[in-house]
């Protein structure tokens, strides 16, 4: 992927170049200022620009609206410090992608570019596609339905992730989002179990059924902040709030979420501490920064998820109830994959065309014997599953069809997945000979942990050997 770097102080220039090219394999193209960048990009336009805020002659923004109005779908990063946090909310709402805290962190750099070459590589897999089914004469009545679902996926994929919309359930979700979508002073919650699409459907509601919002949509993981943190993560904090604290003082969650959107995910897993001000936030429309007395007012649109029963909590007094009826206004349950069967084959379709054009294979069609052991089974991890179970498919066999042999543990009495099976084998590591994805392998042992310990966290930290955090990072893989 080719990466346009801007910023004039040399030495941070050099280096983010440097672990772009050596570490990640980038076709790298350095610029020292914004004039110099905006020659470069007319000459050769690249996929993403990351670029420094505060620059002589053009700014970040001022680049950042010049890149966009030579190519939109080029994808900009800002750098910047502390003390430019306004300027960041700002190029949020002027189509940045995302904005990194100076010095800038390579982990958190690489995360970023990541996810935005899998969205470009996605984006790309879509259109030829679409080629495909425009061009390419189908024979038999087998291949033109499937493709008639991929088109149907395609079309439904830039607005709602992988969530295809194929059911009639699905439908009046999207329905729901549209509404939702005008009424931005609406709370709204969305309940569903792991792995139904639950930030799909909020990104949904965000962007709408046409994709027109170009405002922030700030994503929080309740289960990954530490409960003394929530107040100065949500709220931001003032000049000097506590030992440690920046000078210039920072912006919250929700003062970069301002005009657009604010999503809450695993807002279960909020502390009872921390309730009492989210409800005062969410009724009043405003906020104080931790150790500040100046009033925020905000203008946000609240988005809340979650796959454990508040009702549940409430009654065990573990959640407030004034606060889950104040963010339970506007209610979307999403419904697992195995109550809504029609959903399944489509979604199996497309992630094997996008799998098989991604790792290089033949995989093009399912077979009748397969589409019915993919209805038979339950699906209990749900969407997640079913494109995680297909993805391992096309990792480990190379042929035009997918056929009950590849997926016959599905239904077998074996609990184990096919790469646990072959690698794990009478307590012994058996490597195969072509290749092992250790990230696939480590996703599968958490993922079964959590199910043995029925999602206690803390016993299954303790069962892997791993602190709580550690073992949050890794969950917070498998939801993505």
């Amino acid at each position: 992927m080719k990466v346009l770097v801007v910023d004039d102080d040399d030495l941070s220039r050099d280096s983010i170049v440097q672990f772009l090219t050596e570490n990640l394999n980038y076709d790298v193209i350095p610029a020292k200022d914004g004039n110099e960048a905006i020659g470069l990009f007319k000459k050769n336009t690249t996929p993403v620009v990351i670029t420094d805020m505060k620059m002589p002659g053009l700014t970040g923004i001022e680049l950042l609206k010049e890149i966009k109005n030579i190519n939109p779908d080029t994808e900009v990063i800002i750098m910047t410090g502390f003390g430019d946090m306004k300027s960041s909310i700002e190029a949020l709402r002027y189509g940045a992608n995302d904005y990194l805290l100076k010095p800038v962190n390579i982990e958190e750099l690489a995360a970023t570019l990541k996810k935005i070459e899998d969205y470009l590589k996605l984006q790309e897999e879509n259109q030829l596609l679409k080629s495909t089914i425009n061009t390419k004469e189908i024979e038999s009545k087998e291949k033109t339905a499937q493709i008639k679902a991929m088109r149907s996926t395609i079309q439904q994929y830039s607005s709602s992730g992988d969530i295809g919309i194929f059911s009639s359930s699905m439908q009046n979700i999207v329905n729901l989002c549209n509404n939702f979508h005008n009424e931005r002073d609406i709370p709204i919650l969305i309940q569903g179990e792991t792995g139904t699409g639950k930030e799909v459907i909020a990104k949904l509601i965000h962007n709408g059924i046409n994709n027109t919002n170009s405002s922030a949509f700030v994503p929080v993981n309740c289960a990954a902040i530490a409960s003394h943190l929530f107040e100065s993560e949500l709220f931001g904090y003032a000049e000097g709030a506590f030992t440690g604290a920046k000078k210039t003082g920072a912006a919250g969650k929700f003062e970069l979420a301002q005009g657009g959107t604010i999503f809450l995910d695993e807002i279960g897993e909020l502390p009872l501490s921390f309730q009492p001000k989210l409800l005062r936030a969410l009724q009043e429309r405003e906020i104080y920064r931790v150790g500040g007395d100046k009033l925020i007012k905000l203008d946000v649109r609240f988005i809340f998820a979650t796959n454990r029963n508040l009702n549940e909590m409430v009654e065990k007094n573990e959640f407030r109830s004034d606060l889950f009826f104040r963010m339970n206004l506007g209610q979307i349950n999403i419904p697992p994959l195995c109550d809504r069967k029609d959903d399944i084959i489509p979604l199996a379709q497309m992630f094997l065309e996008k799998y098989a054009q991604k790792r290089k294979k033949a995989f093009k069609f399912i077979s009748e014997d397969a589409r019915k052991i993919m209805h038979q089974y339950n699906w209990p991890g749900n969407v997640r599953e079913l494109q995680n179970t297909i993805e391992r498919i096309v990792l480990l066999y190379n042929e035009e069809i997918l056929t009950s042999h590849h997926i016959n543990y599905l239904i077998s009495n074996s609990t184990e997945t096919p790469i646990i099976g072959n690698v794990l084998k009478n307590g012994r590591v058996n490597l195969p000979d072509d290749f092992l994805y250790l990230e696939d392998l480590e996703t599968e042992i958490v993922s079964k942990a959590l199910k043995k310990f029925n999602n206690n966290k803390t016993h299954v930290a303790e069962y892997l050997g791993i602190s709580r955090s550690a073992l949050r990072s890794r969950i917070n893989k498998l939801t993505k």
